[in-house]
């Protein structure tokens, strides 16, 4: 089978069949409820735009708040306002700033070890996770990554028991009169996570959750593995990333206030997240009954805002959506989208972006 960056008939298949059968927003049931799949890029725009008031967070599933906890990515209200604030001081400038040399230090560390695998191959997105942890356990607790392994390896089977039981329709009550196997082992898990985290927590006395940990890890370790697989097959643009970061930096350690300049490698990585996104959709509600773009909405309606649909839309990109073609974003991400928002949203829009 020829190598092909068309990901989304294979998964999501069904959603990939009915988009073409029904159109770019459709209903269906999932379990008991019925549910709108909205892949419109002006309709996506207009969901996550105003996702606080009008198309809230729907309440996460047993698996997902076991996951993530009462952290940032499933809170709303107040308390949500509170950890974005947090949040948002966590990522300012200043602060990326100060964790630059434990950055630095993990990657050297990394580094140091591939160079005794000359000749070898490197299963590359093992190793971006251990770099990923350890820079996350560094930067959020001040610890190495062997006090965060336990966190990681417990959060990773989480993932796994949420992802087997996705698509399961529950019965109403059945919890308090039987758990299956999964639900004992994540609630296990959760108690231990919690745990280990607050353990650490009141030796750096940070208040951070658990979406730190999994998200922040997640997300990025997906995204170095799936840039180095790019490079890897695309020589021509290894080298342009190679000779950019040459001109900048030369032989110097790379730092913050220099990183602003690498366009190629900022074109790479805007290309990888289209072709291999972090999310493949958002959930949300309707508070109220509402209209949006020509539908009249009632409330409560469960919505499923799809990302791989416009990200691998030929009607959007072109004949070539399918290629790597850092290109598209020469000029940035409006340019490349004809500022279209909802045409690119890797991770989100408005008031509830990833931070």
């Amino acid at each position: 089978m020829a190598l092909t960056h068309d990901i989304f008939p294979k998964v999501q298949p069904q959603i990939y069949s009915w988009i073409n059968k029904y159109g770019r927003n459709y209903l269906c049931w999932n379990g008991v409820r019925a549910e709108l799949v909205i892949s419109e890029p002006e309709l996506v725009r207009e969901i996550l735009k105003n996702s606080e008031k009008t198309f809230p967070k729907r309440k996460p599933t047993i698996y997902l708040s076991k996951l993530l906890g009462n952290g940032l990515v499933t809170v709303e209200g107040e308390k949500w306002a509170k950890q974005r604030k947090l949040a948002n001081y966590a990522f300012h400038g200043e602060s990326l700033k100060n964790m630059t040399p434990a950055v630095i230090a993990s990657v050297e560390t990394m580094l140091e070890k591939w160079k005794g695998q000359e000749g070898k191959e490197i299963e590359v997105f093992h190793e971006f996770r251990l770099l990923t942890s350890e820079v996350i356990s560094r930067t959020a607790f001040g610890s190495s990554y062997l006090e965060g392994e336990k966190v990681f390896a417990m959060l990773n089977k989480l993932s796994m028991i949420m992802s087997r039981n996705l698509y399961n329709t529950r019965i109403p009550l059945i919890n308090k009169l039987w758990k299956p196997a999964d639900m004992l082992e994540s609630e296990e898990l959760a108690k231990e996570i919690q745990y280990c985290v607050m353990k650490m927590v009141k030796k750096r006395e940070d208040k951070v959750c658990k979406t730190f940990y999994f998200a922040g890890q997640d997300t990025v370790n997906s995204l170095l593995a799936w840039i180095v697989f790019l490079l890897a097959i695309h020589g021509d643009w290894q080298e342009k990333a190679r000779r950019e970061v040459i001109e900048i930096f030369g032989n110097q350690i790379p730092n913050s206030e220099e990183m602003s300049k690498l366009k190629i490698m900022t074109m790479i990585i805007y290309e990888t997240l289209r072709l291999y996104g972090p999310s493949n959709g958002m959930m949300r509600r309707t508070e109220s009954d509402v209209q949006l773009g020509k539908l009249i909405l009632p409330a409560n309606l469960d919505l499923l805002v799809i990302h791989a649909a416009p990200h691998h839309d030929p009607q959007l990109w072109g004949d070539d959506v399918h290629l790597f073609k850092p290109e598209r974003f020469a000029e940035g991400i409006a340019k490349a989208t004809n500022y279209n928002a909802g045409a690119f949203c890797p991770f989100g829009l408005g008031p509830r972006n990833c931070v």
